[in-house]
């Protein structure tokens, strides 16, 4: 992996996908908090009968910090991408051989301050329901390949930016480097009118998982896409990544 470094980000360059770096937390944090302020996913932590009395604010204050501490795991031990001159969409990943499970990127992240800060029933629900369902399904799924494969965790854009393909060239950004090492490429949707949208990237949806401590079930839907054939590409070849 090449990594080229520069000071500022150029008017030119606000187009096109760089990865981010820890100084830019809070700005990626932003933009995916907006993205996924209604996701059902995010609600099913903090709609929980003992969160009742807790007003709108306190649980969006929630969300922004569950964002916020993801976000830094992902940059952290991850990749994170961003594309526009606002940090307009941003996608989180996981490459091949990481993740995010070890102590020291929970207490460097800020996941640990979720025990203090969820309740009860929504600690039961992202500890120990959502997180070792999410492992133990992209494990079961992909098999021999689960620690040889891209993981897109994350991907969101700004109420304003959508319609605009920044999207589009965060997913392929990535996908062309996995193709290019011969590697599958992973994720989960939370919402069924995605499913389309991926499978224009080669994504095809080959199972559904559901989150069952509320009052219906929650599913999520296991998308898979295989590498393509890339001229001259092989597993193992360089990818140019471009961190400013």
């Amino acid at each position: 992996m090449v990594l080229e470094k520069k000071r500022s980000v150029s008017i030119d360059s606000i187009d096109e996908v760089r990865v981010l770096n820890m100084s830019e937390c809070e700005k990626a944090s932003e933009c995916l908090w907006d993205a996924f302020a209604v996701d059902e996913v995010m609600r099913y932590f903090l709609d929980t009968d003992d969160m009742a009395k807790c007003s709108e604010d306190q649980k969006w204050k929630l969300h922004c910090n569950l964002v916020r501490y993801l976000t830094a795991a992902h940059i952290q031990k991850g990749i994170a991408t961003v594309i526009g001159p606002d940090y307009d969409a941003v996608a989180l990943w996981l490459p091949p051989g990481t993740n995010t499970d070890d102590w020291w990127t929970f207490f460097r992240s800020g996941l640990w301050r979720l025990y203090y800060q969820l309740s009860t029933e929504g600690k039961k629900r992202f500890f120990s329901e959502f997180s070792p369902l999410l492992h133990d399904t992209k494990h079961n799924v992909l098999g021999e390949r689960d620690n040889d494969s891209y993981y897109l965790v994350w991907l969101g854009s700004k109420p304003s930016a959508r319609g605009k393909g920044y999207a589009r060239k965060l997913i392929e950004h990535m996908t062309a480097r996995a193709d290019e090492e011969g590697r599958a490429t992973y994720l989960e949707s939370s919402s069924e009118l995605n499913l389309s949208y991926y499978k224009k990237f080669g994504f095809d949806h080959t199972m559904d998982i559901q989150l069952e401590r509320g009052p219906k079930p929650l599913k999520l839907h296991i998308m898979i896409r295989e590498p393509r054939n890339v001229a001259g590409g092989s597993k193992g070849a360089s990818a140019k990544i471009r961190m400013l």
